[in-house]
């Protein structure tokens, strides 16, 4: 057997075994803004742990409440491990398509300004720095965010799943414009079922919005990581705000 062939067992065992026992990480993906930056909408999706079932969410967000739009978010699961991640976002983005439209936030794509997605080595999981438009030479000053996890009050729900307790997280802007800052951004009172036992954050990135007589909005991308079927699992959330 050649080394290319051994090398080629090797990788498919490996992937199997960590198949066989691995969280499900969905995959993030920017859609936009309205024209106001009032609303910002992006989809998570992928194939859930366990099941095998694939998944595809779509959220939009009031950025001056820091609150999903009502009848949001769209969640789509198919109960079918060979339906496939194409046919769950197609099912999302035509259920999403009325609130799309409306909003128009495909025209608004904004900036990903910064992006550290959980396979990325060597970086601070909770601190990012970014600027705010992509142009070069650059204008305007860094800006920073940190997040820190804090101890929240166990629910009955996640006793059992969560003995070392569960976790919310409190968000800062550190760094405002090249400007060291200590504003609170974000902070945990409770954290929602739906984050599903959440044990750890990590700020993963922004998504920047600038347009004429628009105040800049900027959005923090955080990634839950909770405790799933087999193993850790991670979420997206969304945190709107004006520096």
């Amino acid at each position: 057997m050649t080394i290319s062939g051994r090398a080629a067992i090797a990788l498919t065992a490996c992937l199997s075994a960590a198949g066989a026992q691995a969280g499900d990480f969905s995959t993030f993906q920017s859609l936009g803004f309205s024209r106001d930056g009032k609303v910002y909408a992006f989809e998570e999706f992928g194939v859930q742990d366990g099941s095998g079932f694939p998944y595809s969410n779509v959220y939009f967000i009031d950025t001056e409440k820091d609150a999903y739009l009502p009848g949001t978010p769209i969640r789509v699961r198919i109960d079918d491990e060979a339906a496939g991640i194409a046919k769950a976002r197609a099912q999302s983005r035509d259920k999403a398509k009325a609130l799309a439209d409306r909003y128009d936030v495909l025209a608004n794509p904004g900036v990903l300004a910064a992006f550290n997605p959980m396979g990325e080595g060597n970086v601070d999981t909770k601190r990012i720095e970014y600027l705010q438009h992509a142009v070069e030479p650059t204008v305007g000053g860094a800006f920073s965010l940190a997040i820190e996890d804090i101890a929240i009050d166990m629910t009955d729900r996640c006793r059992d799943i969560a003995p070392d307790g569960i976790k919310g997280f409190r968000l800062k802007l550190v760094k405002n414009d090249g400007t060291v800052a200590d504003t609170l951004v974000h902070e945990d009172k409770r954290v929602p079922e739906s984050r599903n036992c959440a044990f750890s954050y990590q700020i993963s990135g922004a998504v920047t919005f600038n347009a004429f007589n628009v105040k800049p909005v900027h959005v923090a991308l955080v990634l839950v990581r909770s405790f799933g079927f087999e193993g850790a699992d991670g979420r997206w959330i969304a945190v709107p705000f004006r520096p």
